[in-house]
């Protein structure tokens, strides 16, 4: 059930950026898919195919990992921004998946030129760097080649997506794979094992080489697929816009996860804050209208780094209420399958992130997680070295050392997934979504307590 509220702060025609507000897998992409009612463009900003949105609406999960989430709405135009590293044989599997389930993308879907592309010969190179990093000093990498390829791009040897449109293509990837293997070579790449699978059946690290032949055969075939789908998306937003249509751009990750003010060094590679929107798209700041922060009624973490309010992971911390968030909450990743760490709420992330991203409203998400715990706790305020901080540190080694203040809350200890109406949460438990609300620095606009797009309260938006 959907409870729809006026906006009346805002025009109906608006741009809007949707980010998540802790270390990513805060459900942006059913909160993209109810907000994408209102738009006519969605354009994915930055990010990978090591990330997830998983949209269940119909009866029918989906999880995409690049082609943005409004696809599953008729006559929605989506965009794969410059801002993406797009693996090309990762969104052909996606294309043909929608396909196959009765979506047709062509027509609908532009992938941008200036958009970098993911190879094989990344995803070698990622593993092999991080088999090679000292034990303690591991990133904790998806080993989908994400990081390696926005390495690329910064150094300016990366491909474009528009280079696939060259008749000259498959030279150029002979020569990038002849010098990634230098550098596997260097890297003693056997440490991420001789003659291990990289993505294509037949396509192996083998004795420290890759296959050149090979590799230029796969991205024949990916060229033919792919090039159809590949325009200028720059003019083509700006001429959406001037026409009057409402344009949404869609994050990847989470703030915390961010390159420049997540906890580096344990952070991806781009910025999925709100200011990576433009960057990522070509729209001007002037364009944004509003800013939708994701954030969960808990919080969760994949892979290494510091998390204050931790107080579960499936290797030594076994605390019952962190378990019961991980096993209700399913929190596995939606396209690594990794077990999500998780800990309390932190107020203290969301302020910050509030602030970094310019957040008008909340998107609170799986609220009805919390249905079973009888004393749910908030972190209000970091103790470091003895003193109170309201903000994060801006060093990981300092953020690892903080200890979580907290106020404790009586939990509700009913269902909550039925209910359709904010005023009709049980009075615990929208004291606690009150709470959340006043601590975290924005207006509540969605309230999800369920996993289908039909479990959303949409109070402003």
């Amino acid at each position: 059930m959907v409870y729809y509220a006026a906006l009346k702060e805002k025009q109906s025609q608006m741009n809007t950026v949707l980010i998540g507000s802790q270390w990513g897998d805060e459900g942006k992409g059913k909160v993209i898919d109810v907000l994408t009612d209102k738009a006519d463009v969605v354009v994915r900003y930055q990010g990978g195919s090591n990330a997830g949105h998983t949209v269940i609406a119909e009866g029918k999960k989906r999880v995409l990992r690049l082609i943005p989430s409004g696809i599953l709405h008729e006559g929605k135009t989506c965009i794969i921004g410059n801002g993406v590293v797009m693996n090309p044989l990762d969104l052909i599997e996606e294309i043909e998946a929608m396909r196959a389930s009765g979506v047709e993308p062509k027509g609908r879907l532009f992938i941008s030129t200036r958009t970098q592309m993911v190879m094989l010969y990344h995803r070698a190179l990622d593993k092999a760097e991080e088999a090679a990093r000292a034990p303690g000093k591991k990133i904790g990498t998806t080993g989908r080649g994400i990081g390696p390829a926005y390495a690329a791009k910064v150094s300016r040897t990366g491909l474009r997506c528009g280079d696939m449109l060259r008749d000259d293509f498959t030279d150029i990837v002979r020569e990038q794979v002849a010098e990634t293997n230098r550098k596997l070579k260097m890297l003693r790449a056997e440490r991420v094992d001789a003659g291990d699978q990289i993505g294509v059946p037949g396509c192996t690290v083998k004795d420290y080489q890759l296959d050149a032949d090979e590799f230029a055969r796969i991205y024949a075939v990916a060229k033919e697929k792919l090039s159809p789908y590949i325009i200028d998306t720059v003019p083509y937003l700006h001429a959406a816009k001037a026409a009057g249509k409402s344009i949404l751009c869609e994050g990847a990750q989470g703030t915390m996860l961010d390159i420049d003010f997540g906890t580096y060094p344990f952070v991806t590679s781009s910025n999925p804050t709100s200011g990576g929107a433009c960057i990522g798209s070509g729209l001007s700041p002037r364009d944004i209208d509003c800013v939708v922060g994701v954030v969960k009624a808990y919080t969760t973490r994949v892979g290494e780094g510091p998390f204050p309010t931790e107080l579960y992971n499936a290797v030594d911390k076994q605390d019952p209420d962190g378990k019961t968030m991980a096993e209700v909450g399913h929190e596995f990743g939606a396209v690594t399958k990794r077990p999500r760490r998780t800990g309390w709420y932190d107020a203290v992330i969301a302020r910050y992130a509030q602030q970094v991203n310019g957040i008008d409203y909340w998107a609170l998400t799986k609220l009805d997680v919390l249905d079973t715990i009888p004393k749910i706790k908030i972190c209000v305020a970091y103790e470091l070295d003895g003193k109170r901080i309201d903000t994060i540190p801006s060093s990981a080694s300092d953020l690892a050392r903080v200890k979580p203040i907290y106020e404790e809350m009586d939990g509700w200890m009913c269902e909550t997934s039925n209910v359709t109406r904010l005023e009709d949460l049980p009075p615990k438990a929208k004291a606690y979504v009150d709470r959340l609300v006043e601590l975290s620095g924005a207006k509540l606009g969605i309230l999800s307590i369920g996993p289908a797009r039909e479990s959303t309260i949409r109070v402003a938006l």
